[in-house]
């Protein structure tokens, strides 16, 4: 059974290996929502993320009781990583079942400690299934990322550092996926404090453990579709959705974008990187999903920072957008000497910056004698947009905006 004494225990076999994590105080983010809010920034963990901690837990004891034996997990990256680096640690072997779908970063990371790899299934629930089947039949023993006591006792000793650096924290607010960290941390935090508000979030594109807690039984979705990988988990765990309806006093959902924004604006304002599923307790509190008193002590938990490189771009790239720090036109010109010079001689007397262009006068939907230039601006804000179109219909061009 899951308590405070085995969490405790749980941290003297992680403390001399995980990294205690910074617990910081978050000024940004405390003046914009008007709590005292301290993030965890498990994404600068040795593996990236909170996951090493359960796994190395788990590996630890079936070590201290003489089960030196091959290990087999399911993941998505992050717990991969974590019982890589465990098996690695102790000197046994590690095979890794990973979704089709995971990022190379992830892929990578996990092959980088020596376990074996196998990419199966459309996400991690197919991975899961193999990786119990693979398991059986080659007498390898199953480390699963959440439903396992021994797991979310090493999670739960996120939160002994927490409580450790600010002792009076009102609320923790912590992202969901399977349900393991979150009951391991609540296990804790009521133990130490009952009155901490313990705060669930999850991504609403993996409902599957938000729809189970409204309706208090367990609840399997068919898909999920989220760029939050870390929580992208399909099915309800029984188990630890016992513990979150016992010790979770709200569960909040966030959307794609924002998620996106959260991720963009840890980057930009906190200085910090960090994974989808390591956004989404951000993106609650800068999108009004928190309600707690005025001044509250809140503490939230960036649960992994292994993001690919591909969909930060894609975020980066689209946040610039919506942020009206990037515009892409479409102009059509007449195509003859000059043109194309008038028209950005425009754009450099009112401060746009060219980024990408491209001139088009073959297409069969052009008139003969017409061309369309395509332009991606670098720009200063709405104002500076609304400069921008207002001079180019004073020079008659005739123009269309991209999103």
């Amino acid at each position: 059974m899951l308590d405070l004494n085995n969490i405790k225990k749980a941290y003297e076999r992680v403390s001399g290996v995980v990294h205690r994590t910074p617990f910081s105080y978050a000024p940004i983010l405390s003046q914009i929502s008007g709590y005292e809010v301290y993030l965890k920034k498990e994404n600068l963990q040795r593996t990236g993320a909170f996951k090493l901690r359960g796994a190395f837990n788990k590996i630890a004891i079936l070590m201290e009781v003489g089960k030196k034996v091959a290990v087999v997990a399911a993941s998505a990256g992050n717990h991969a990583q974590g019982v890589a680096f465990s098996a690695k640690h102790f000197g046994i072997e590690a095979t890794i079942v990973m979704p089709e779908s995971t990022p190379l970063t992830k892929v990578l990371g996990v092959k980088e400690f020596g376990a074996n790899v196998i990419l199966h299934g459309a996400n991690y629930d197919e991975a899961y299934a193999y990786a119990v089947t693979f398991g059986e039949e080659n007498n390898y023993t199953f480390v699963h990322p959440f439903t396992d006591d021994e797991v979310m006792a090493g999670q739960g000793t996120v939160t002994l550092e927490m409580f450790e650096e600010v002792d009076d924290l009102d609320a923790l607010i912590i992202p969901v996926g399977g349900g393991g960290l979150i009951s391991g941390m609540g296990v804790a935090a009521k133990a130490l404090n009952p009155n901490c508000k313990i705060i669930g979030v999850s991504s609403a594109g993996a409902p599957a453990m938000k729809k189970s807690y409204d309706a208090k039984t367990a609840i399997d979705t068919i898909s999920v579709r989220t760029i939050a990988d870390g929580i992208a988990v399909r099915d309800t765990s029984s188990t630890t959705l016992e513990y979150i309806l016992k010790y979770v006093d709200t569960f909040e959902t966030v959307c794609e974008d924002e998620i996106a924004a959260a991720i963009l604006f840890v980057l930009e304002k906190q200085k910090v990187l960090v994974e989808g599923a390591g956004a989404v307790g951000v993106a609650a509190l800068l999108h009004d999903k928190i309600d707690l008193p005025k001044g509250s002590k809140v503490g939230i938990v960036l649960s992994g920072g292994n993001i690919d490189v591909t969909m930060l771009s894609l975020i980066i790239e689209k946040g610039l957008m919506k942020s009206s720090r990037k515009m892409k036109l479409q102009v059509l010109l007449v195509d003859k000497p000059g043109s194309l010079q008038h028209f950005t001689g425009i754009l450099t007397d009112i401060g746009a910056n060219i980024v990408q262009i491209g001139y088009d006068r073959t297409s069969t939907d052009l008139k003969f004698g017409d061309a369309h230039v395509s332009v991606a601006l670098e720009t200063k804000g709405e104002e500076h947009q609304e400069l921008i179109r207002k001079k180019l219909l004073e020079g008659e061009f005739s123009f269309s905006e991209g999103h």
